[in-house]
C-alpha cells in the first residue's frame, strides 16, 4: 500500500504559476537592498522563519507588480528571456520536431544558471508546483520535465521572488540552481480590467490580452476573496514570414562568408514525393527495355532519366534524388510559432476563525490550445514497407521496397496541443505561545494532449495493393513547377482518407502534498539579538503517465510483407506507454542567529548573522537524502556587506528518467569495425571514407558483396530507465558584497551596488553512453577479439564472411539496434559572477526615477568525460582507435555555445512625473559558438552579439470618466535587430524569431 496517498481528496483548479523574473527589470530591488516596505513578518524565499532577517545573507531578488506590470509581456516565456542570469529555453512554443517525441505547443522552460532544465526548484506562494507533464531530451539525450513557465498569467503576479543560491537544504530537491517562488495577488478590495494588443513587424503575428482581477472583503473584514481571469491569443507566424526560416537550405544567408559551401547548411531532404525505390529481395526488374535493382522516379527533363514514365516523368536508375528535386519543407508555409489561445483563472480566499487561526486556500485552472503546421510525413530508413506488384501504378507489377519518401499529397501535418493545469490548497495557519504554524493539504496536475496527423501503414499497405486506380500511387512524383515543395498530382481523395490517423500522445502529472511547519523568530536570545527557528515536515506524492498512441505503444503492429514487424505508423518506431510513482517524506530545521549586533559595538563588525539549516529526504524509489546549507552576512560598517553561503543539493532522477521501459530513437551511425574490415581488405583508404559518402571502388574484386547500409545507416538506439539511479549531487558555494554608500546626500538618491561570485559543483550527471560511442567501443573490442553486447546484430550473411575473410577479424552482421541505459556519469563545474548596480530617487520636483543594471558573467562551464568515455579516450590516445574517429556528445569547456553566452545584461530605467511615465529596457547578449557550422579551417561560426532595446510611454488619467484609466503605448526592440544568423537560421532556445514588436494596452482599476 502506498505510504501516502492523497488522490482520494479533491482534484481540482488551477496551473501553478510562477515565473522567473530577475533584478533585470525596471526597478527590481535586491531584497537586501532596503529596508522592506511589506507587511510585516513576510516570509521571503530562501527561509522558512517568518520575520527572520535571514535574508541579508542570501542574493535573494524581488521584483513588485509595479515593476511586472511594466515589463508588457503576455507570457512567461518572454519574461524568463529578459533575465541575464536564466539559460537557454529549451522548452519553448517554436521549437516543433517532427514527431511528438518532444513537449510540443504553449511551453517554455525554466534554467537558472545554465545548470539544465530541472535543476531550479519552482514554488507558487511558497510551496511545490506540479511540473508540465510531456519530457523532452536534453543534450545529454536524457528526458527531463520542466514547470510550464507559459502557465504564467502575468497579470495575477504580486512579486516574484528569486533566489540565486542553493537551498536544497531548504526546499528539496531541484533547488541546485535556486528557487524561484511566484506570489499571485490575493486580499484585494477593488477590481482592475486590462486589455494590450501587440503586432511583430513584417510577421502576421498578432496578440490580444484581456485580464480581470480583484475582491471583496467579507464578514466586515474577517476574510477576503480574490480572483484574477486572463485570456491571450496569439496569431501564428509562419516560415514565409522571415528569411532565416523561408527556407531548408541556408547557404544564401552565407555569401562571402567562407561558411556558404558548408554542407551542413543545405538542409534540403532527399525525403520528397520523388520516392526512392529498391526491388524486393535484390531482384531485378525490367521497364522499358531496361533492367533496375533500384530507381527514383524525377521529370523527364533532368538528366540521368533511364526509361520513360510518361506524364512527363521518367526512372533514373539510382535511389540518389537529383540535387534539382530535393525538399525545401519550408516553403510549405509551415509554422514557426503556433497559434495559442491560453486562460488562466485563479481564485484565493481566507477567513480568520478565531483570534489565532486562519483558514486559507487556493484554487485555479490553466488551459491552452496550441495549433500548428509541421513538414509533410516522410518514412524512416529504419521502417521496410514493401509495395506489392499489384499495386495499379507499379511500373515493375514486381514488389517493391518503398526506402525513402515524403507524403506531400497528405499536406503539412497539422499538430493540435491542449495543455491544462489544476490547483487546490486548503489550508490553516496561526500563532500558539510565540509560533508561527502553518499547514496545508495540495493537489495539483497537469496534462497534455498532443494530436498530429501521421498515417497507418497497415492502411497504407492495404491500399497499396489496390489494383484499381484509387490505390495510393507512390510514383506520380511532385510537382514539376515546384518541385521542392507541394504535389500536383496527388493519390486518390479516398486513398488520402483511408490511410490518414490521428497520433495522439496524453502525459500526466500530479502532485499531492501535505505540510506542517512552524517558526518563531525569537527562540531565545544571544547577546546579538533573538534566534530565529523553523521546523517542519512534509509527505508528497507524485505520478507522470506518458501514454503513447496504440499505433506505436506495440498494442497495434504493422506487418510487412517481408515479415518484419514495426509500428503502424509510417514515421514511429515502437514506443511503450510510461508510468511511474513515488512517494517522498522530508522533514528540515532551519536557525537564524544574529551573533553580533549594531549596538554591540565591535569593531569592524557592524552586524553579522548566520544562516544554519539542514532537510532530510526519504524517496520510495532509491532512498535517503541529507542535505546541509550554511549562509552568513557580516556588515563591516553600515552600508558595506559581505556575505557567503555553502551548501549541498541534489537533483532527485525524474520519473522518466527511472521508469522508461524502451524509448526508440534512430540516429545515423558508422559501423567502424565494417569499416574496419574494408580498410584491411582495400575496399577503403582510410577510416575518413566510413560514412555515408562511401561508394565502393569498382577496382575492388568483393565490391558486388559490399553493404553501403552496414557503413552507416540510420540505426535504432533503444535507450532505458535505470531503477538504480541515484540523485544528482551538488555543492554550491558563493561569495558577495553589497555596498550602500550612506555618506552620499540623500537628494542624490539611493544606491546599491551588489557583486556575488557563485561556483556549483555537480556529480553524478545522468547521461546516456550514446550509440555512435557503443559502435566505437565495438570497433575497439572486436580489434582485440571481443565484442560490445550493447551493439545487437544480425547474423553474418555470406556477403558478411566475403567481406571479413583474410582481415583476422570475427564476421561481424548489420547492426540492428543498440541498448542504452540512463547512469549516473560524468560531473560538471559551472562558475560564474553577478553583479547589479540600482539607484532610485524619489519624490523631486522632476518625478521619481530609478535606474538598475544587471549583469550575468559565466566565467567557467566545464563538462567532464564519462568513465567509460575517458578509456575510449585513452585508447585513441594510444592509437587503438583511429585518430579520424569522434565520440558522440560534447564535454570540455562549453561556455559560448549555443543557449551559453558569456556575458548577459539589461539595463532598465524609469522615469514617473505625475500622470507620465516613461520607462526604457536595454538587453545585451554576447556572441556564440555554433559548433555545427564549421569551415575550411576548422574555425565555428559565430553567432554574433545583440544588442537591443525597449521604450514605453504610459499615460494614467485621474479624472472624470477616465479616472483611474491608464493608456501605454510600447515597443520592444525600438531598432528591429533581427535574431544573428546561425547554422538553424536563428537560435532559437535564446531568441525569439521576429524583431520589433509594438504594443498599447489599456488599464482601468475601479
Amino acid at each position: 500500500m502506498r505510504s501516502f496517498n492523497v488522490r482520494c481528496g479533491v482534484k481540482a483548479a488551477m496551473l501553478a504559476t510562477t515565473a522567473l523574473f530577475g533584478s533585470g527589470v525596471a526597478m527590481a530591488q535586491e531584497a537586501d537592498s532596503g529596508p522592506v516596505s511589506q507587511v510585516d513578518e513576510i516570509v521571503v524565499v530562501g527561509s522558512q522563519i517568518r520575520g527572520a532577517k535571514v535574508t541579508a545573507a542570501l542574493p535573494v531578488t524581488v521584483v513588485g507588480e509595479e515593476q511586472i506590470l511594466a515589463t508588457g509581456a503576455t507570457s512567461g516565456d518572454e519574461l524568463l528571456r529578459s533575465i541575464p542570469q536564466m539559460g537557454d529555453v529549451t522548452f519553448n512554443s517554436s521549437y516543433l520536431p517532427a514527431t511528438s517525441n518532444s513537449a510540443r505547443g504553449d511551453t517554455g522552460s525554466v534554467n537558472l544558471r545554465n545548470l539544465g532544465i530541472g535543476n531550479t526548484l519552482v514554488l507558487l506562494n511558497g510551496r511545490r508546483v506540479v511540473g508540465h507533464p510531456t519530457s523532452q531530451a536534453n543534450e545529454h539525450l536524457v528526458p527531463v520535465l520542466t514547470y510550464n513557465t507559459n502557465a504564467i498569467p502575468v497579470s495575477g503576479l504580486k512579486r516574484l521572488e528569486v533566489l540565486r543560491d542553493g537551498a536544497a537544504a531548504i526546499y528539496g530537491a531541484d533547488a541546485v540552481a535556486g528557487v524561484v517562488n511566484t506570489v499571485l495577488r490575493d486580499d484585494m478590495n477593488s477590481w482592475t480590467v486590462s486589455s494590450q494588443y501587440g503586432a511583430a513587424e513584417g510577421t502576421g503575428m498578432r496578440e490580444f490580452n484581456f485580464s480581470l482581477y480583484g475582491g471583496k472583503d467579507i464578514d466586515d473584514g474577517r476574510g477576503n476573496v480574490s480572483l484574477f481571469f486572463n485570456y491571450d491569443h496569439r496569431d501564428e507566424m509562419t516560415t514565409l514570414d522571415k528569411p532565416y526560416t523561408a527556407s531548408d537550405d541556408k547557404r544564401p544567408l552565407f555569401e562571402g562568408t567562407g561558411f556558404e559551401n558548408n554542407s551542413s547548411l543545405n538542409g534540403l531532404s532527399s525525403l520528397t514525393p520523388w520516392g526512392q525505390f529498391t526491388l524486393a529481395n535484390r531482384a531485378t526488374g525490367q521497364f522499358g527495355g531496361q533492367s533496375f535493382t533500384t530507381f527514383t522516379i524525377q521529370p523527364d527533363n533532368i538528366a540521368g532519366c533511364a526509361a520513360a514514365l510518361g506524364d512527363g516523368l521518367c526512372l533514373k536508375k539510382t535511389t540518389t534524388v537529383d540535387a534539382a528535386l530535393r525538399g525545401d519543407t519550408a516553403q510549405e508555409d509551415l509554422t514557426v510559432i503556433p497559434e495559442v489561445d491560453r486562460f488562466n483563472l485563479f481564485l484565493t480566499g481566507r477567513y480568520k476563525i478565531n483570534d489565532s487561526v486562519e483558514a486559507f486556500g487556493e484554487l485555479g485552472v490553466y488551459y491552452a490550445k496550441s495549433h500548428a503546421r509541421q513538414a509533410p510525413i516522410n518514412t524512416l530508413s529504419s521502417v521496410v514497407m514493401t509495395i506489392p506488384g499489384s499495386n495499379y501504378y507499379n511500373p515493375f507489377k514486381q514488389d517493391v521496397l518503398l526506402t525513402g519518401y515524403r507524403f506531400n499529397d497528405m499536406g503539412p501535418i497539422n499538430v493540435d496541443v491542449t495543455n491544462q493545469q489544476y490547483r487546490f490548497l486548503g489550508g490553516l495557519r496561526g500563532e500558539w505561545r510565540g509560533w508561527n504554524w502553518e499547514s496545508a493539504l495540495l493537489w495539483s496536475e497537469a496534462s497534455a494532449k498532443d494530436v498530429s496527423d501521421n498515417i497507418s501503414t497497415t492502411r497504407l499497405a492495404e491500399w497499396a495493393a489496390k489494383s484499381t486506380p484509387d490505390a495510393y500511387n507512390f510514383f506520380n512524383g511532385g510537382d514539376r513547377v515546384h518541385p521542392r515543395y507541394g504535389d500536383a498530382t496527388p493519390s486518390s481523395q479516398a486513398a488520402l482518407d483511408a490511410i490518414r490517423v490521428d497520433m495522439v500522445r496524453k502525459t500526466k502529472t500530479e502532485l499531492g502534498l501535505w505540510d506542517f511547519k512552524i517558526s518563531r523568530p525569537d527562540l531565545f536570545t544571544l547577546p546579538g539579538g533573538p534566534v530565529g527557528a523553523a521546523f517542519g515536515i512534509e509527505a508528497r506524492t507524485e505520478t507522470q503517465l506518458d501514454d503513447r498512441d496504440s499505433r506505436i505503444d506495440g498494442t497495434i503492429r504493422y506487418t510487412d510483407k517481408s515479415g518484419a514487424v514495426y509500428s503502424d505508423l509510417i514515421n514511429s518506431a515502437e514506443n511503450p506507454d510510461t508510468y511511474g510513482e513515488r512517494d517522498v517524506f522530508s522533514a528540515y530545521a532551519e536557525f537564524a542567529a544574529p551573533l553580533v549586533s549594531p549596538e554591540m559595538n565591535v569593531p569592524f563588525v557592524h552586524n553579522l548573522e548566520v544562516q544554519v539549516a539542514g532537510r532530510f529526504e526519504h524517496y520510495s524509489d532509491f532512498g535517503d537524502v541529507a542535505k546541509p546549507k550554511i549562509a552568513a552576512a557580516w556588515d563591516i560598517v553600515d552600508g558595506f556587506r559581505l556575505r557567503a553561503s555553502w551548501a549541498q543539493g541534489f537533483r532527485a532522477p525524474n520519473l522518466e528518467q527511472i521508469n522508461a521501459t524502451v524509448i526508440t530513437r534512430s540516429n545515423s551511425s558508422n559501423d567502424y569495425a565494417y569499416c574496419e574490415a574494408l580498410i584491411r581488405r582495400g575496399a577503403m583508404t582510410n577510416m575518413n571514407q566510413c560514412g555515408a559518402s562511401y561508394t565502393p571502388p569498382t577496382s575492388f574484386a568483393d565490391a558486388a558483396s559490399i553493404n553501403t547500409n552496414h557503413v552507416r545507416k540510420l540505426t535504432a538506439e533503444r535507450r532505458s530507465g535505470n531503477p538504480n539511479l541515484q540523485p544528482e549531487e551538488s555543492e554550491t558555494t558563493s561569495f558577495g558584497v553589497v555596498i550602500q554608500p550612506r555618506f552620499l546626500p540623500e537628494q542624490l538618491g539611493n544606491f546599491t551596488f551588489t557583486a556575488d561570485w557563485w561556483k556549483v559543483e555537480q556529480t553524478g550527471m545522468v547521461g546516456l553512453f550514446r550509440g555512435q560511442n557503443a559502435l566505437i567501443l565495438d570497433y575497439l573490442l572486436r580489434k582485440n577479439g571481443s565484442f560490445n553486447p550493447n551493439v545487437v546484430r544480425a547474423d553474418p550473411t555470406a556477403a558478411d564472411n566475403i567481406i571479413y575473410a583474410g582481415t583476422g577479424l570475427t564476421t561481424a552482421g548489420e547492426v540492428q539496434y543498440i541498448t542504452d541505459a540512463y547512469t549516473n556519469q560524468q560531473p560538471q563545474t559551472v562558475e560564474g559572477l553577478d553583479l547589479g548596480a540600482m539607484w532610485n530617487l524619489r519624490g523631486t520636483k522632476y518625478g521619481d526615477f530609478s535606474l538598475n543594471l544587471n549583469v550575468s558573467h559565466l566565467i567557467k562551464y566545464y563538462l567532464e568525460s564519462a568513465p567509460g568515455m575517458q578509456e575510449l579516450m585513452a585508447a585513441k590516445a594510444s592509437g587503438a582507435i583511429d585518430p579520424a574517429i569522434t565520440f558522440g556528445g560534447r564535454t570540455g569547456n562549453l561556455i559560448g555555445d549555443l543557449g551559453r553566452p558569456e556575458w548577459k545584461w539589461s539595463l532598465s530605467g524609469s522615469w514617473r512625473y505625475q500622470n507620465v511615465t516613461v520607462g526604457a529596457f536595454t538587453q545585451y547578449i554576447s556572441d556564440l559558438n555554433d559548433t555545427s557550422l564549421v569551415n575550411s579551417a576548422g574555425d565555428f561560426w559565430t553567432v554574433e552579439s545583440t544588442l537591443t532595446a525597449n521604450l514605453y510611454g504610459e499615460y494614467e488619467f485621474d479624472g472624470g470618466r477616465l479616472s483611474n484609466t491608464a493608456v501605454r503605448v510600447g515597443v520592444r526592440n525600438i531598432t528591429d535587430e533581427q535574431p544573428p544568423l546561425s547554422g538553424a537560421g536563428y537560435v532559437g532556445t535564446v531568441y525569439q524569431p521576429y524583431g520589433r514588436y509594438w504594443y498599447v494596452s489599456v488599464r482601468k482599476s475601479f
